[in-house]
C-alpha cells in the first residue's frame, strides 16, 4: 500500500482556503489556525519558501521538538513497564499479590487507557495542544510515584488504572505534533524516530532498575528497591512534564523561538498537507466519516490483533527472563538489548518508508522477524537459554507495522475531528488487544 493520500480523507475547510460561504458557517469562527495565520498575507511574497528557508526551518524545528518529544515518549513506554522490573524486586510478596493478581494489575493501565481514549482525544483537539499534554505527562509521573505508597492489591490497582489516564494523551497526541509541523513526507521518519525511543526507555529502565537492584543488595537501603524504582522513573517524568510545559509550542503560531515572519513560513511549509495545524471546533460529520470509513476500522482490527502478545511480553519480560533460567538481577540487564534491537527496528523502518514512500510493506519486515523470534522462543530447547532470549530480542521489533499505521494517520487523514477519531479508535483497539 502506497502512502499517497487516499480519496476518502476529508480536507473541507482545514484547507487553507475556506469553503464557499454558501454552505459553512463564518470562517472565522470556525476555520483552521492556519487559514487565520495568512488572513491578511495572502499576496505577501516574503512567505514563499525556498528550499534554503526550508532546509533552516526543518533544523530550527528538529532542534526544539524532537528532544522533548523523544524524551517523554520513551518515559511514557518506561513508565508502564516499570511493573516489569518491580515484578522481580519484590514487589508481589511485599503488596501479597496471589494467583491472577499481577496480571490483573497489569491489565488495569489499558483498561484506564481505553476509558479515557476518547474524552482525551477530544481534550487535544479543545485544548492548547501543548499545555493540555504537558499536564497529563507530569500527572502521570505523580501517579507514579504513588505507586512506591502502595500497601495492597487495591491500592496498586488504582494507581495502574490512573496511570492509563493519564498516558492516553501521549500517543495521539505526538501523532498531532508530527502532522502540524512535518509535511507528509518528513512524518514516517519522525514518528519512526520518537516512538523508538521506547526501546531507549528499556535500556535506561533496565540499567536503573539494574544499579538499585545491586545498591541495596550490596549497601542496604531505608525502603525496598522497587520503590526507589517508581520514585526515581515518577519525579523524572514529573521534571520533564514541566520541561514540555515551558518549551514546547502548542502551534506555530506561538513558538517563541521563531520570528514572526518564520512562524508564518512554517505554516507555509506544510501547506502542501492540505490537514492545517489545529481546529478546536468539532464537526459531525467528520466524526460520521471516521466512523463509517472502512479503513479506520481496517486500522482497528490490526491494532487489536497485533497487540494480544504485547500485553504479555510488556509486563512479562523480565520474568520471562528469569523463565529462561536467569536470576532476577540479570533478567534487569539481560532486557536492555531488546531496547536496541526496537531502536534500530523502528528507526530503518521510517527512514526507509519515507524514502521509498511504502511504508506498511517495509515495515512488515519487522512483524516477520518478530515471529522468528517467538518461534525461538516456542520451539527451542528449555535448556538453551541463549537461543530463548536471542529469541525474545528478535520479538523486539514487533512495533514497526503499528507506526507506520501510526505514521499514516498522522499523514493521510485531514480534518482534525476526523484524525482525532481514528487515533482514538486505533489506540482504544491497541488497548483491547493488551487486555486481551
Amino acid at each position: 500500500m502506497a502512502d499517497e493520500k487516499p480519496p476518502f480523507a476529508s480536507i473541507d475547510d482545514e484547507k487553507f482556503t475556506p469553503r464557499s460561504t454558501t454552505t459553512t458557517p463564518d470562517p472565522s469562527q470556525t476555520a483552521d489556525d492556519a487559514l487565520l495565520a495568512f488572513q491578511g498575507h495572502e499576496n505577501d511574497e516574503s512567505l514563499s519558501v525556498s528550499p534554503a528557508d526550508n532546509a533552516r526551518l526543518l533544523r530550527r524545528i528538529d532542534l526544539h521538538l524532537m528532544p522533548l518529544l523523544c524524551i517523554v515518549y520513551g518515559l511514557n513506554y518506561l513508565d508502564k513497564t516499570t511493573l516489569s522490573y518491580a515484578s522481580v524486586m519484590g514487589i508481589r510478596k511485599d503488596i501479597n499479590l496471589k494467583g491472577d493478581d499481577y496480571q490483573w494489575l497489569s491489565s488495569m493501565f489499558y483498561f484506564g487507557y481505553l476509558a479515557w481514549e476518547y474524552p482525551t482525544n477530544r481534550l487535544l483537539q479543545r485544548l492548547p495542544l501543548a499545555k493540555y499534554s504537558a499536564f497529563c505527562v507530569m500527572m502521570w509521573g505523580l501517579v507514579l510515584c504513588c505507586m512506591a505508597a502502595t500497601k495492597n492489591y487495591g491500592g496498586a490497582l488504582a494507581v495502574r488504572f490512573f496511570l492509563g489516564v493519564f498516558e492516553a494523551a501521549v500517543t495521539p497526541g505526538f501523532a498531532l505534533f508530527t502532522s502540524q509541523w512535518y509535511t507528509t513526507a518528513e512524518q514516517g521518519k519522525r514518528v519512526g524516530i520518537w516512538f523508538s525511543f521506547n526501546g531507549w526507555g528499556q535500556i535506561l529502565g533496565g540499567l536503573v532498575a539494574y544499579a538499585i537492584a545491586v545498591g541495596v543488595r550490596v549497601h542496604g537501603a531505608v525502603i525496598d528497591p522497587w520503590k526507589i524504582v517508581f520514585l526515581v522513573t515518577g519525579l523524572l517524568t514529573a521534571f520533564m512534564g514541566t520541561l514540555f510545559l515551558l518549551f514546547m509550542p502548542d502551534n506555530q503560531l506561538n513558538a517563541r523561538w521563531l520570528s514572526p515572519l518564520d512562524r508564518r513560513r512554517c505554516v507555509a511549509r506544510v501547506r502542501g498537507n492540505q490537514q492545517g495545524i489545529g481546529n478546536r471546533h468539532f464537526k459531525s460529520y467528520q466524526l460520521k466519516e471516521a466512523l463509517i470509513d472502512p479503513l479506520t476500522w481496517a486500522f482497528a482490527f490490526y491494532a487489536c490483533a497485533s497487540d494480544i502478545p504485547n500485553g504479555g511480553i510488556s509486563n512479562f519480560f523480565s520474568q520471562l527472563i528469569v523463565s529462561f533460567g536467569y536470576t532476577p538481577e540479570q533478567s534487569l540487564l539481560y532486557g536492555t538489548p531488546g531496547g536496541a534491537v526496537e531502536v534500530v527496528a523502528l528507526v530503518a523502518c521510517g527512514y526507509l518508508g519515507d524514502r521509498y514512500r511504502n511504508r506498511i510493506l517495509i515495515s512488515m519486515g519487522g512483524l516477520v522477524i518478530s515471529i522468528l523470534g517467538m518461534i525461538l522462543i516456542v520451539a527451542l530447547p528449555l535448556h538453551n537459554n541463549g537461543g530463548r532470549l536471542a529469541g525474545y530480542y528478535l520479538t523486539q521489533t514487533a512495533p514497526t507495522p503499528f507506526v507506520a499505521l501510526l505514521s499514516l494517520i498522522s499523514s493521510n487523514v485531514a480534518g482534525y475531528t476526523k484524525k482525532t477519531t481514528v487515533a482514538a479508535v486505533y489506540l482504544i483497539s491497541y488497548c483491547a488487544g493488551n487486555i486481551i
